[in-house]
């Protein structure tokens, strides 16, 4: 075994850790799970955790069904709301197949594949995203009554609200897991609000919105809420999207879209990154807006963008250039 190996299982050991939940998504970015005892996890280093691909949607056919799951061992984190006799740690994995290939219907490694080729043009791709959720009371177990839990709306604060109170946990606990938490805020509609993280590389920055979002369910539900990033779950009201902040810059560190010289600042290479993606906005769609809720958020009048357009002032243009 590798030393990053053992330096992960002495990790365990000194964690306290009892079980360790090997996740991945499925193409829809659904969170998929198994968990194996902490003592198994040296198996698992060697060999890899095999699954049936075929039951995963999106995945393989039945008669290719045999995968693979190999843990990064760089997304190590504890789980912190585990009890001590549960204490659970999480490791994200990669999907190869039985003859050791990485799958190449796996999310993750499609991703990483385009920032490879990225890195051969000399660029690397920073992502920063902003994710927008409600939080509703509960209406007993299962339902959910779509009533949101306090009637504030954008920036609002009041130190004895719960929603001051939930964010905050959201925040620590998602620190506590190595993301960096900038800012948390209460959003336009009632019940609605927002957590933004440190920008990073995008296969980081993926795996911590994947990260982000069952850590805010998991938080909301201790305190007796349900969270929700359903576009649009209220109508009349503002829904919620994923704004991404995007950025290219060279491998020196230096941000290739800026130019100090441009009207608004933008280099040539920038404009053909706005080009391109306003080019290909309607197939992006399937990806970024894959639910017929998503296009009940896609209406004019809530900073939700309705045209294929880019912008500085207008905050509900698909692709907005930040003015500050």
């Amino acid at each position: 075994m590798e030393q990053e190996g053992r330096e992960i299982l002495d990790r365990v050991e000194q964690d306290g850790i009892h079980f360790v939940s090997l996740q991945f998504t499925d193409l829809f970015g659904t969170v998929k799970n198994v968990t194996i005892p902490s003592a198994k996890l040296a198996d698992v280093l060697r060999m890899g955790q095999s699954f049936d691909g075929s039951s995963i949607e999106g995945f393989a056919r039945i008669y290719e069904s045999d995968m693979v799951l190999r843990p990064d061992l760089s997304t190590y984190c504890v789980l912190p709301w585990t009890s001590p006799e549960e204490r659970t740690a999480r490791l994200i994995c990669d999907v190869y197949d039985t003859e050791g290939k990485p799958f190449s219907g796996d999310p993750r490694n499609i991703l990483r594949r385009m920032l490879v080729q990225a890195r051969e043009m000399g660029f690397v791709f920073n992502t920063g995203p902003e994710v927008e959720f409600f939080l509703f009371k509960m209406d007993g177990e299962p339902s959910v009554s779509p009533v949101p839990h306090d009637v504030a709306s954008y920036f609002d604060f009041s130190p004895r609200d719960l929603a001051s109170h939930v964010r905050n946990q959201i925040a620590s606990s998602l620190q506590r897991m190595g993301i960096e938490v900038e800012a948390t805020h209460h959003e336009v509609a009632p019940g609605q609000h927002e957590v933004d993280f440190r920008y990073a590389e995008a296969l980081s920055s993926a795996d911590a919105v994947v990260t982000l979002r069952y850590a805010i369910k998991a938080v909301a539900a201790s305190q007796g809420l349900y969270a929700t990033f359903m576009p649009k779950p209220l109508f009349g009201m503002a829904g919620s999207g994923m704004h991404t902040h995007q950025s290219l810059f060279s491998l020196e560190g230096r941000n290739v879209f800026y130019d100090a010289q441009d009207r608004y600042r933008l280099s040539r290479l920038a404009y053909s990154f706005i080009a391109g993606q306003m080019e290909h906005a309607r197939a992006l769609a399937a990806i970024v807006a894959p639910t017929v809720n998503s296009y009940k958020r896609l209406v004019p009048g809530y900073e939700a963008p309705s045209y294929i357009c880019w912008g500085q002032i207008n905050r509900s243009a698909l692709l907005r250039i930040p003015g500050y």
